[in-house]
C-alpha cells in the first residue's frame, strides 16, 4: 500500500465522537488504516469501537498489524519505550501510525503535534490533522464553513484539542502556522 492514511486514536476519535466518520469515508475511501494499537485503544470507549467496527464491516477502513522483528516494529518499540534523542516516549497509537506511515509510504493523521511533529520531520512524513481534513471537506463542498464551525465546536465540547477556537479561525491561519 502506498496511499494509506494511518490514523492515530485522537484524530480518528475527533470524527467518531461527533458521529461524522462519513466525512473520513467520503474523503478517503479505502485508504484509512487503523494500526492494531489504535483499534485496541478504541476498546476503552465501546460506542466509538462500535462505530469503527461498522466502518470496518463496510470496508471504509482497515486495520493493520506489524510483524515482530520488522523495521516498523523496531521503530515502534523505540518510540514507545526509549524515545529518540531528546524526544520523549510517545503513545502506542501514535507510534504505530508513524512507524506504519514511514515503512508503508503513507500519510500520518494525528492531532497530537507535540508528540508526532519531530518524527514526521525526521521521516519526512506527510501529516494531516483534523483541521486539514475539515479544510479538504470544505474544498470538496462536503461541508460549508458554518458546518465546519459547528463540527469544530462539537469536537471541542468532546475535549478534542484543536489549535484554534473555531474552524473559521483555523482557516484564517497562514498555512505555516497550522
Amino acid at each position: 500500500m502506498t496511499d494509506g492514511i494511518f490514523f492515530d486514536t485522537d484524530c480518528l476519535c475527533a470524527f467518531l465522537w461527533v458521529k461524522e466518520e462519513n466525512i473520513l469515508a467520503g474523503l478517503y475511501p479505502g485508504r484509512i488504516v487503523l494500526p492494531a494499537q489504535v483499534y485496541e485503544e478504541l476498546k476503552y470507549v465501546p460506542h466509538l469501537l462500535a462505530q469503527a467496527d461498522r466502518m470496518l464491516a463496510c470496508g471504509e477502513i482497515s486495520t493493520a498489524g506489524m510483524e515482530a522483528g520488522s523495521v516498523e516494529f523496531r521503530d515502534y518499540l523505540k518510540m514507545t519505550t526509549a524515545g529518540e534523542g531528546t524526544v520523549r516516549v510517545i503513545g502506542k497509537g501514535e507510534a504505530a501510525a508513524i512507524a506504519m506511515a514511514k515503512e508503508r509510504g503513507g500519510t500520518l493523521a494525528s492531532n497530537n503535534l507535540r508528540d508526532v511533529s519531530w518524527y514526521a520531520r525526521k521521516y519526512r512524513l506527510s501529516l494531516i490533522t483534523t483541521g486539514d481534513i475539515l479544510e479538504e471537506a470544505l474544498r470538496r463542498q462536503m461541508i460549508t464553513e458554518a458546518e465546519g464551525d459547528c463540527l469544530w465546536q462539537k469536537m471541542i465540547a468532546k475535549r478534542r484539542k484543536l489549535p484554534t477556537g473555531s474552524f473559521s479561525e483555523y482557516l484564517a491561519l497562514p498555512k505555516q502556522g497550522r
